[in-house]
């Protein structure tokens, strides 16, 4: 745990009794302050309780004797509208904050010898695994880090900062919102497309939330005197005018994108005055390579230099230069998997790992469930599992993965269904729809062949019979493009159902290596 101080003896309201809030609490009273909790909940009332916490009722508390008010990340803070006990805080000058904020302050408060470096991650898309891809080589490499955030355990139940390397953190727009100080070493911005509109009052807003992840990068920088460095997906639109409004200010960011380098070609050779870079041409197996990139430059921000990484086509470059070759890496498979390894391989060289470590790293990354995890084969047929996939932009980079495949899709369908997916639809040999979007799913699919399947478990048989009688390497894929609440309690519910049903069917389990 890391203990927050700041507010010994001071009051402390938290509201939201959740795995964020309980480990705030939790955090605060081993810093030294009082805090008093609340949820409207009657289970997290309970657990407080039984820890010992002060309850009390914030909603006829003294609102003047809070030094702040910690907020679940699951309350809204300004939409739909703010939460009673934000209009509360708000009406007594409370300073309403998360988490994340504490964790900073906590930072903040931990002798600059003993800091450890913070890697932090956000995005619509792929935050998860690329936070655990970090994470991975990291440790991998030796180093001491822990691993949490919006992902696996809160952040402030993580080890103490002294008893660390290097934290990597997954952080939520709702998170982002709750934050003043946060001030990450590497901070990353996978991707934007439109998600949780309706907390954030629209596009514009959820755009300004994720720019808050750089919001203390102007200028710093850490106990080492490096510069902070942002690492910005430029992909989609917004990650683009992010990445263009850093450099315009001087900051220290790099670009890393699925597509051929902007700064031209597709290899070629340059003159290094650090470390040797092999020109594309040269490359026999970049899996052997040995031969770093151009390190970010040392010491203060420097002007904008165009440095980046793309990509493309599986092999890793940066400022255009191969550095590394993606395919075997087998559980990163897909174009947004070659863009995580290379937001991975940026961070782990930004902290002092060397190419040759990071790169096996990389190699070796396990994946993560629901997340294009392949489950099992039977015959020629694979079954992968990405349940996460709980948008139309996070199916897209799974249809793209492979040039056909039967797809499972369906559950609680966001804003624009798949329309955005038609120009994949030929991808696809064959629907299976389940849950509340099968009908709507149908229509837009049209010609493209489908079935209704209404559960997983026919969705499944259906697939796997209609890919085995195709002949060939076959995928069946899981991946809904929708929320899973309509017929499970979440996404990993979704994806365990998926396994069993195909485990069902007597299909061998996947294991990596």
């Amino acid at each position: 745990m890391t203990p927050v101080p700041g507010f010994e003896g001071q009051r402390v309201a938290v509201f939201g009794l959740g795995r964020s809030g309980i480990t705030a609490a939790r955090a605060l009273k081993a810093g030294g302050a009082e805090p008093v909790l609340w949820d409207d909940g009657v289970s997290g009332r309970m657990q407080a309780e039984a820890e010992g916490f002060e309850l009390e009722d914030l909603t006829a508390a003294d609102w003047s004797g809070f030094a702040a008010l910690v907020l679940s990340p699951g309350a809204p803070l300004t939409h739909p509208k703010p939460h009673w006990t934000v209009d509360r805080a708000r009406a007594a000058n409370v300073p309403v904050i998360g988490d994340i904020e504490l964790f900073a302050r906590a930072l903040a408060a931990t002798p600059a010898s003993l800091r450890p470096k913070v890697i932090a991650i956000t995005g619509t898309n792929g935050k998860s695994t690329t936070t655990a891809l970090i994470g991975w080589v990291l440790k991998q490499a030796g180093l001491k880090v822990a691993v949490g955030g919006n992902i696996g355990i809160g952040v402030l139940a993580l080890p103490a900062p002294t008893e660390v390397q290097a934290y990597v953190i997954e952080v939520s727009s709702y998170q982002l919102d709750l934050t003043t100080s946060f001030a990450p070493d590497v901070a990353i911005l996978t991707n934007i497309s439109p998600d949780h509109l309706d907390r954030h009052g629209g596009m514009e807003g959820y755009v300004a939330a994720k720019r808050r992840m750089f919001q203390r990068m102007d200028g710093i920088c850490d106990d080492q005197g490096d510069p902070r460095l942002a690492l910005v997906g430029i992909d989609e639109e917004p990650g683009l005018e992010i990445y263009r409004d850093l450099q315009s200010r001087g900051w220290v960011a790099q670009f890393v994108t699925t597509r051929p380098s902007p700064l031209g070609g597709e290899g070629g050779s340059r003159s290094e005055t650090d470390e040797g870079v092999l020109s594309a041409s040269e490359l026999s197996a970049a899996s052997s390579l040995t031969h770093p990139p151009h390190p970010s430059p040392p010491g203060p921000p420097s002007p904008p230099r165009g440095e980046g990484y793309s990509a493309s086509d599986r092999i890793l470059r940066f400022d255009g230069v191969a550095i590394a070759d993606l395919a075997p890496a087998r559980s990163l498979p897909g174009r947004h998997n070659a863009q995580n390894a290379a937001f991975a391989y940026a961070a782990a060289r930004a902290v002092g790992v060397s190419h040759a470590a990071a790169v096996e790293g990389l190699m070796t990354f396990p994946g993560l469930a629901h997340r294009m995890e392949t489950v099992g084969r039977l015959g020629a047929v694979r079954f992968v599992n990405d349940s996460k996939a709980t948008n139309a932009d996070a199916a897209r980079q799974a249809l793209m993965s492979w040039p056909t495949s039967f797809w499972i899709a369906g559950g609680r369908a966001k804003d624009g269904g798949i329309v955005e997916l038609a120009d994949l639809f030929p991808r696809v040999a064959k629907a299976y729809l389940i849950g509340e979007a099968a009908a709507d799913f149908a229509a837009t699919l049209g010609d493209t062949p489908h079935v209704i399947a209404k559960d997983m478990a026919t969705a499944v048989a259906l697939a796997a019979e209609d890919a085995a009688k195709a002949g060939g390497d076959q995928v069946v894929l899981l991946s809904p493009a929708c929320a899973s609440f309509d017929q499970f309690p979440d996404f990993e519910a979704r994806g365990e159902a998926f396994r069993a049903a195909v485990l069902n069917l007597g299909a061998t389990p996947f294991v990596q290596g």
